[in-house]
């Protein structure tokens, strides 16, 4: 494919699982990335909790696919997304694909798709298991970006919206009486763990000065941790988010010209 072409991406959406509240922002995250030619979203529209999507489809032109639940218990729409998946990524229509959901049972599914080799781009709230996260070459956690992106909090989902996405979510048969159920958990990688990252970066990578490039850390991160995004820590940019560690010393070398003359290029390395 001509590298200056841009990828062409199919946005998946488990509407069973997934808030209208976020579509903006993953429409967002993929033109970053390409250009969407699929936009569609499953479930069954005959369940009340599903009427607010109605005018979010019209006005960002996405595609409702019909799917009845015929058992109770049982998610349909999941299995018509994942075939539906396949369906396109054999017609090799797309280099990628965004798979809008918070629920596991799509791990195996985004781990199929990359073995084929096309990029697999998730997006789903921070209790998402850590195993679809990881499956993904890249995770958003859209809660997180919604709030940074807005510069605050965010309204949450509808109730009704609400109660179905964590139903839809907790698949899992209920605890014992006798056991004490567990709280919910992130499945974000913790600043910790990117900072313990960074300083064994700087150890193992740095020049003779000490130093590191900026870009060379983040690409290196995001290559280990699907879901690293320094909005997930309330930051736009890296080297803010690298400075409020306080580790790094940050060096700016301007390398302008005609066409970008403020352009620089950051370096840190470990504080003496």
């Amino acid at each position: 494919m001509d590298m200056n072409v841009e990828k062409r991406f199919a946005i998946l959406i488990d509407g069973d699982n997934f808030s209208s509240e976020y579509v903006k922002t993953i429409l967002d995250e993929i033109s970053k990335k390409g250009v969407a030619t699929y936009k569609r979203i499953y479930g069954d529209w005959t369940k009340p909790h599903l009427k607010k999507w109605k005018d979010i489809l019209l006005e960002y032109s996405i595609t409702p696919m019909q799917q009845y639940s015929y058992t109770s218990g049982k998610n349909a729409t999941d299995s018509a997304m994942i075939i539906d998946a396949m369906d396109i990524l054999y017609s090799k229509s797309v280099e990628g694909f965004c798979l809008a959901s918070s629920d596991s049972d799509f791990t195996k599914l985004a781990a199929r798709l990359r073995e084929s080799g096309v990029v697999v781009i998730g997006m789903g709230r921070e209790q998402t298991p850590r195993a679809f996260v990881a499956a993904c070459d890249e995770f958003k956690f859209v809660d997180k970006l919604l709030k940074t992106d807005d510069g605050g909090s965010t309204p949450p989902p509808a109730k009704s919206e609400h109660k179905e996405m964590v139903k839809n979510t907790q698949k899992t048969a209920a605890a014992p009486a006798n056991e004490k159920a567990e709280p919910a958990e992130t499945s974000q990688t913790s600043e910790k763990t990117i900072t313990s990252t960074i300083v064994a970066l700087i150890n193992d990578n740095s020049d003779d000065d000490g130093y590191i490039s900026v870009s060379e850390v983040g690409n290196i991160i995001a290559k280990r941790y699907a879901d690293f995004d320094v909005r997930n820590f309330g930051y736009r940019k890296m080297v803010p988010f690298l400075e409020s560690i306080g580790l790094f010393e940050i060096k700016k070398v301007p390398h302008g010209n005609k066409d970008n003359p403020n352009s620089v290029t950051a370096y840190i390395k470990m504080k003496k």
